[in-house]
């Protein structure tokens, strides 16, 4: 394989997925490029061209090319994390670089190779959502296992219950993994897949898994001790709880 996309929907352990493969240092240094609106401290890191000559064949060739440098780095292979909500602006950004291909699928094969696709989904959405609502009422989002903040995004700030939110995040949560299922289905992509629950439980696992599937060979002890610490905590159970009482008493 010449490169692999995580095919994900937030708080599925993605970051912490990056990070172990990055850890690996044979399968690629995985992030999402091409989220909408990279901040200038992104497009720093990556190396990313700036929005001169956007929307034009040559922009689009030279942002392709900064994603794949920085996304393989110093190994033989690229990867890629992709929320479903960004597959759009991919997709258009290769068009342009290599356009008259018949569908997503030769498109993403054109822009990086021979490409393994790995669908990281989370089975308890309850507690998916529950965990995205929380992030962005405190603002932590990921916390390393000695308690230092990774990213915060917004200034510290207690988390309330909030039923209403965690119904519409639930419901949003349901389609974009709904949505990655049809396209694979339309696509005739059969995905590795990866579930949250499996990849909490044992990383090294699931990372042996990816790079098997990768064609790589991981290296003899390499430490794949979790980066990132599990946020979820008393709060998050109570949240869930109280929800799912609701829910039964709303039928």
């Amino acid at each position: 394989m010449d490169s692999y996309i995580i095919c994900a929907t937030p708080r599925t352990g993605s970051t912490l997925l990056c990070e172990l493969l990055t850890i690996t240092r044979v399968a690629g240094q995985p992030d999402s490029f091409f989220m909408q609106d990279p901040s200038a401290y992104w497009q720093r890191v990556w190396g990313l061209p700036g929005s001169d000559g956007a929307g034009t064949p040559s922009h689009a060739t030279a942002f392709l090319a900064a994603a794949k440098a920085a996304g393989r780095g110093d190994t033989p292979v690229f990867g890629l994390r992709l929320m479903h909500r960004s597959l759009g602006r991919l997709l258009r950004l290769i068009d342009l670089a290599h356009p008259g291909l018949p569908d997503d699928r030769a498109r993403l094969h054109a822009a990086f190779g021979k490409t393994l696709f790995i669908h990281l989904s989370r089975g308890d959405k309850l507690a998916q959502a529950v965990s995205r609502v929380k992030a962005r009422q405190t603002g932590l989002w990921h916390q390393a296992p000695d308690g230092t903040e990774i990213e915060r995004l917004s200034p510290p700030a207690p988390p309330h219950y909030d039923h209403a939110r965690i119904a519409a995040t639930l419901a949003e949560l349901e389609r974009a993994d709904t949505a990655w299922n049809d396209w694979f289905a339309v696509q005739r992509i059969k995905p590795l897949r990866v579930s949250y629950e499996a990849l909490a439980a044992d990383p090294a696992v699931q990372v042996a898994r990816i790079c098997t599937a990768l064609g790589q060979t991981l290296p003899q002890g390499t430490d794949l001790t979790p980066p990132v610490a599990v946020l979820a905590d008393d709060t998050n159970a109570d949240w869930i709880a109280r929800f799912r009482i609701e829910q039964v008493q709303t039928e």
